[in-house]
């Protein structure tokens, strides 16, 4: 799971840079609108509000602004009426590829997405052609640096985790998403940062890519995650970290 797991990686620093010029804000803002909108806003009623603030938190996401957008999906200020979507599709090598989206323009968001997969080597597919592939888990990303394995595995399958991996230079946590704040929160209490924690969508099984098409598959993710409309990409390619670091 070695390119999935490091892709996670990159996207997540990715992410501290994007918030510099705003992007990440933005949708972070659309998630806790949404969030707030289908849920409520009490947080402790609401799992998913709850998980997006504290991911706005983590980004240094002003405290007023993170208001604003919860107001804003309760009906207390007006706002914009997002429409969440998924889109599926292919990738270089028959990579399979899985979106979920929050957009206010359902035709022009379908268009630019098409144009996106097309333009990096990829087609999109029909809905539930490659989301069999993917399941639903909690994801913590711990760097190796930062604890011992063995003192690491302790703590998280106490804490209930299902699995721990071992990549290059960070230890990999997953969780059932039902117990991930359960699992992070016992991390957290070791004086242990994770590099990553969230809710994702982790494949079952991996397609090795390399060479040219390596290269593609990468650049369609980044045009993907770089899509205003892109809350979260997944995929269930397998690139070198040897590949990665040549890319």
């Amino acid at each position: 799971m070695s390119g999935h797991s490091k892709w996670a990686s990159i996207k997540h620093k990715k992410a501290k840079v994007d918030a510099q010029r705003g992007k990440t804000f933005t949708k972070l803002i659309k998630e806790i609108t949404v969030a707030a909108r289908s849920g409520g806003g009490d947080v402790d009623a609401n799992a998913r509000l709850r998980s997006a603030i504290q991911v706005a938190k983590d980004a240094n996401m002003p405290a007023s602004n993170v208001e604003r957008a919860v107001k804003k999906g309760t009906g207390e200020l007006p706002g914009v009426n997002y429409e969440e979507l998924t889109y599926e599709g292919y990738g270089p090598a028959g990579v399979a590829i899985y979106a979920e989206l929050l957009t206010d323009s359902k035709n022009r968001t379908a268009a630019e997405i098409k144009h996106v997969f097309s333009k990096n080597g990829g087609h999109l597919a029909e809905s539930g052609s490659v989301a069999w592939i993917f399941e639903k888990k909690g994801l913590c990303h711990v760097k190796k640096d930062f604890v011992d394995e063995d003192k690491l595995m302790e703590i998280v399958l106490d804490a209930g985790a299902e699995d721990m991996k071992t990549e290059s230079d960070f230890y990999e946590v997953i969780t059932n998403p039902r117990i991930f704040e359960q699992v992070k929160t016992a991390i957290l209490k070791e004086g242990i940062n994770p590099e990553l924690a969230e809710i994702s969508m982790i494949p079952k099984s991996t397609v090795p890519v390399t060479g040219k098409k390596a290269e593609q598959m990468l650049h369609l993710m980044e045009a993907l995650e770089d899509h205003d409309d892109v809350q979260h990409v997944y995929a269930n390619f397998d690139i070198s970290d040897e590949e990665m670091e040549n890319i």
